[in-house]
């Protein structure tokens, strides 16, 4: 099998795992959440720095928050895992390109 139809396979498995990551995850919130929550309760920044001890980056507003595209509900998750999988998927073939150009050098 050439490295290309290992390629495409895996992307084409990873893009099906994108599709159905949504429908299959748990809506619980998973351990550093779920620790912040318990500890802290409504989530406040002040609170959590007091109890932590350290600031905690609230403040900041990722492009997609929570694997999601505001306002599209399911289909904005799945856009954002596939975004994310394909962004991934681009930046590991570039890296092994540089990398193989630097070694047949």
């Amino acid at each position: 099998m050439s490295y290309n139809k290992i390629i495409i396979t895996g992307a084409v498995i990873a893009i099906i795992i994108s599709i159905l990551a949504p429908f299959l995850a748990s809506s619980n919130p998973d351990g550093l959440d779920k620790n912040l929550i318990e500890l802290v309760g409504s989530g406040n920044p002040e609170q959590a720095e007091e109890i932590i001890g350290e600031r905690v980056p609230i403040e900041y507003e990722a492009p997609m928050a929570d694997y999601s595209i505001e306002g599209m509900g399911k289909l904005g998750e799945v856009g954002a895992i596939i975004i994310g999988t394909l962004l991934v998927l681009v930046i590991s073939l570039g890296i092994g390109k540089i990398v193989e150009k630097k070694q047949g050098t």
